[in-house]
């Protein structure tokens, strides 16, 4: 077991040790502030404060750990072997940067409670992060400093062995309409026509109607080929549907629809399944308990993840009200249109609520790709190769690769062409 002893213990200070101690290096971690308790532990130990009480492994703290609220703050972000760093620390500390301070500023979100410029649909951008700007979000740095710290530890106490982790994958499919031509209502299929009409579109006239007749599958119906995946793994797909009200921003199917109901169960008996938050859920949680209601109806067993449309948060509220309504894992930590990491890490983590100073029983899944990110490369082999590269750089940290795919990004049309075979690679990724 590791002891920490600080000058103050924190929730700031638990939460981020225990992410880095437990959830990264699978070290059980406890804290003092007694020096006597510290002296008389026998094994792993380090110092975490101003300054170091003796000669022991110490890394002088920054004050972060150690406010409440939000401030205004000087951050220097310098070069550290093959990585980033901020928040120094000077040449007494072991370590020349406060990862435990740098790692709680990525994980909370802190630069998101900050004043931003948002995009139209009043998201944080990947160009508005500290990591875009240092170039380093195509890194989880988060994971890269606690394997730093563990190096430390190491020629410390080498006598000590280290549990080590591996690398997981949790593939995404998000379904925000199930379906492209069939099981509209007869509206909207009169205005698609007359859409395909008034453009001339005939091809695609042609195709709507082979497929509303039955002669031909709906190019958005991908799930036979996504539940005979799931058949040859070990491991469970996330697949998340969007069952909300129509809107301007939400095209679904109709929960009336006996057809989609019978899709989601057959889904639920092979994958896990979870929403896809409306857009109009995000900041009304009575719509958001509807929908919490209308799938656990449908699967009969408790909602365990959600994603919000156009992967949008709002923070801490979004998050909040995933809390007050019990929903335990989120899929929306991510950016729409940059690979990377934008909380820093490749490993779930817990969210923090820095207005109230808690940490909450919420599990925030950073994903590092979606498909729509992707589509700014031109050639497959660019897609592909962009996306080895981010995969690889989860590999190297034994991290959880998240990436999140849509059914219809899975199908045959030319805009998606090639991202079933990046689908496979990630499966066979952990073979």
């Amino acid at each position: 077991m590791l002891l920490v002893y600080t000058h103050k213990i924190t929730p700031r200070f638990k939460y981020t040790f225990n992410h880095i101690c437990k959830r990264l290096l699978g070290l059980e971690v406890s804290f003092t502030s007694k020096i006597e308790d510290f002296i008389a532990h026998n094994s792993l130990k380090m110092s975490y404060a101003r300054q170091p009480l003796s000669n022991e492994l110490f890394v002088r703290s920054n004050a972060l750990l150690f406010e409440n609220g939000l401030s205004d703050l000087d951050i220097n972000v310098q070069s550290w072997d093959n990585t980033k760093g901020f928040f120094a620390t000077g040449e007494r500390s072991d370590l020349p940067f406060d990862i435990f301070a740098a790692s709680f500023y990525l994980l909370s979100r802190y630069e998101e409670y900050m004043p931003h410029v948002k995009d139209n649909y009043g998201r944080f951008m990947a160009k508005e992060s500290l990591a875009y700007t240092h170039k380093f979000l195509n890194q989880p740095v988060v994971d890269i400093w606690a394997y730093k710290l563990r190096a430390v530890l190491q020629k410390r106490f080498p006598n000590y062995k280290f549990p080590e982790r591996s690398f997981k994958i949790k593939p995404v499919i998000d379904v925000p309409a199930a379906y492209y031509f069939k099981q509209k209502g007869l509206l909207r299929t009169i205005g698609g026509t007359l859409t395909d009409l008034g453009r001339f579109n005939l091809r695609q006239l042609y195709q709507r109607y082979l497929v509303i007749m039955g002669f031909k599958r709906d190019p958005y119906d991908t799930f036979k080929w996504i539940i005979r995946k799931q058949k040859t793994t070990n491991f469970k797909f996330m697949v998340l549907f969007l069952i909300g009200d129509y809107s301007t921003y939400d095209k679904n199917i109709s929960t009336n629809k006996k057809q989609f109901i019978a899709l989601i169960k057959s889904v639920a008996d092979y994958c896990d399944v979870g929403i896809k938050a409306s857009y109009f859920a995000l900041n009304d949680i009575s719509i958001l308990k509807q929908e919490k209601l209308k799938i656990e109806g449908v699967v009969n067993r408790d909602l365990k993840a959600v994603r919000h449309s156009f992967s949008k948060l709002n923070l801490p509220t979004s998050y909040r009200n995933l809390v007050e309504l019990e929903i335990h894992q989120d899929f929306t930590m991510g950016y729409v249109d940059t690979l990377g990491f934008r909380a820093g890490t490749c490993t779930p983590f817990q969210f923090y609520d820095l207005d109230y100073e808690i940490q909450t029983p919420l599990q925030i899944n950073p994903y590092q790709c979606l498909d729509f990110a992707l589509l700014k490369y031109k050639s497959e082999l660019d897609k592909t190769e962009h996306f080895k590269k981010i995969l690889e750089e989860v590999k190297a940290v034994n991290g959880t690769f998240v990436p999140i795919f849509h059914n219809y990004s899975l199908s045959d049309l030319d805009r998606w062409k090639g991202f079933k075979s990046l689908f496979n690679l990630v499966l066979e990724s952990v073979e």
